[in-house]
């Protein structure tokens, strides 16, 4: 496991790649069989799967940032606290401003990369959110 400021390095890395509007850079912090799965949903599983996961967000808020919250480590496993700002005004857009919080919970694999990511964030706000926008 990489010590605790190379992980918190690196999850500084993650929310740059998020920002980079590359959807390609977020799926090379996975390892080549990773996989993150959003509110329990199925799994995007490689590398190819991840990229068109993070390519649809990217899509539905092209002015999209992440904001890095918070970092807990535990071993081989941590918490990447996290919120996502943006407008919806990618194609059936509603025009709104969002504003969620959530996080990731990693657990690295051999190579130091995330073999598996479990994101989590309140689906009811957001879309609460996509419908009306944060500010009301």
């Amino acid at each position: 496991m990489m010590p605790q400021p190379s992980v918190r390095d690196f999850a500084q890395c993650y929310t740059a790649a998020w920002c980079s509007h590359d959807p390609a850079k977020v799926a090379s912090f996975y390892s080549p069989n990773g996989s993150i799965s959003i509110n329990g949903a199925a799994p995007a599983a490689g590398r190819d799967a991840i990229a068109q996961a993070a390519q649809e967000f990217m899509t539905t808020f092209p002015d999209l940032q992440v904001l890095m919250d918070n970092l807990l480590v535990d071993g081989d496993r941590a918490e990447y606290h996290w919120t996502l700002v943006g407008t919806n005004s990618g194609p059936r857009g509603t025009g709104h401003r969002v504003r969620i919080s959530g996080f990731e919970e990693w657990q690295f694999g051999a190579d130091g990369l995330v073999a598996r990511s479990l994101g989590h964030f309140d689906a009811a706000e957001y879309q609460r959110q996509l419908e009306r926008g944060c500010d009301n």
